[in-house]
Parts: C-alpha cells; sequence; structure tokens
C-alpha cells in the first residue's frame, strides 16, 4: 500500500512545480515566484489576486503596504497570520504591478485548485475582484461585482465538505481609495461575527 504524501510533502512538491513553471510569460519577468505560506492544517483561507514589488523580492504573499492592511484586517477577525493560509491566484508578479490578465489567470489557477484540495478549508475568504470571480464560478456561485457581495457569507460545496466563501475588497484599496478602509473593515467584523456563529473562532 502507498503511503498517502502528507501534507507538507504535497505543498512542497507544488512549489518547486511552481518555481519551473513556464505556462504564461510572467516567469520571464519575475524574481520569485509567491506560492503562499501559513498553516496548513487552518479552517480558513485567504487568496488575493497576484504578488506586488515587495512579495516578488522575497517570495511571500502580502508583505508590502497592502499586507501590512491585511495583517491588521486579521487581528480585527481576532485569527493570527501564523494560523491562516495566504495565497493568490496568480503566483509570479504581472509586470508594474498590473491587473493579472485572464489567460495568467488560467495558466495559473491549477494551482490554486491543487491548494485547495491540500488544505481542505472550511471557510474561502477571495480578496479582490480576480480572485472572486475565479472562486464563485468553480463553486457553482452567481457571479456578481464585488461591490454588490462583499461582505457577505455565501455557503458552497467543494469535494472536500462544504465551504463558507466570504468575499472581502482586496486590502490595497484602503491605499488608495477613500473611505474604503472603514468598509474593509467593517467587512472584517462581519466575517468575524459569522466565523463565531458557526463556532470557527
Amino acid at each position: 500500500m502507498v503511503e498517502e504524501l502528507s501534507k507538507e510533502n504535497r505543498m512542497e512538491a507544488l512549489r518547486k512545480r511552481v518555481a519551473e513553471c513556464t505556462r504564461c510569460p510572467l516567469y520571464k519577468t519575475r524574481k520569485r515566484p509567491v506560492v503562499g505560506e501559513g498553516e496548513l492544517n487552518t479552517f480558513i483561507m485567504f487568496v488575493g489576486e497576484a504578488p506586488g514589488y515587495y512579495e516578488d523580492l522575497q517570495g511571500r504573499p502580502f508583505v508590502g503596504a497592502a499586507g501590512k492592511v491585511l495583517d491588521r484586517l486579521l487581528e480585527e477577525i481576532v485569527v493570527k497570520r501564523s494560523s491562516v493560509y495566504i495565497t493568490n491566484i496568480v503566483k509570479s508578479r504581472p509586470p508594474n504591478n498590473r491587473a493579472p490578465r485572464r489567460e495568467e489567470i488560467e495558466a495559473c489557477s491549477p494551482y490554486l485548485d491543487e491548494q485547495l484540495e491540500i488544505i481542505r478549508p472550511k471557510v474561502i475568504v477571495p480578496l479582490g475582484r480576480f480572485s472572486l470571480a475565479y472562486l464563485m464560478e468553480k463553486f457553482g456561485l452567481k457571479p456578481a461585482p464585488i461591490s454588490a457581495i462583499h461582505g457577505r457569507p455565501y455557503d458552497a460545496s467543494a469535494p472536500h465538505g462544504p465551504v463558507l466563501v466570504f468575499p472581502l475588497y482586496h486590502p490595497a484599496v484602503a491605499l488608495y481609495k477613500n473611505g474604503m478602509e472603514k468598509e474593509l473593515f467593517e467587512d472584517g467584523r462581519r466575517l468575524r461575527k459569522v466565523l463565531s456563529e458557526r463556532g470557527y473562532i
């Protein structure tokens, strides 16, 4: 009987494949791929859009200015960064921090699918419209603009069981749009309430 690989071994194998990936042209311009980091046995997974300048330098997600906003948001939700898993739908930085393109998302999303299979989260938090659009479609939920559905819980079904999808604005919006930080943190408090009601925190 073949012994099942541990989550750590599976994620490390995925990390190596991402490092060697040439499915889209972003591998030519990135410095380091950003696969994701955090607790593999967590109940909750945060999915951003793509690495930025500092993430590309360090090979870690959300370490720049938007990452500081996310850290504060996690404190608001009452979860430690070390106790969650954080990743992006696209693992390589698009040049000049432009938005990820459809073909880049299509090329990279199988890695996110695999991460979902490894971690088997009960709660998934899309951060921003690109991860939201992909995850809503993946779980058979009705697509809608993030402005219409942010801060609301959506129950869905994953191969590993029930999953709650809770869309949030990308933390970067708090940096460049007036009033958005207040809205983002109000949504964070709503998420905390839902997690508490469902017994996760």
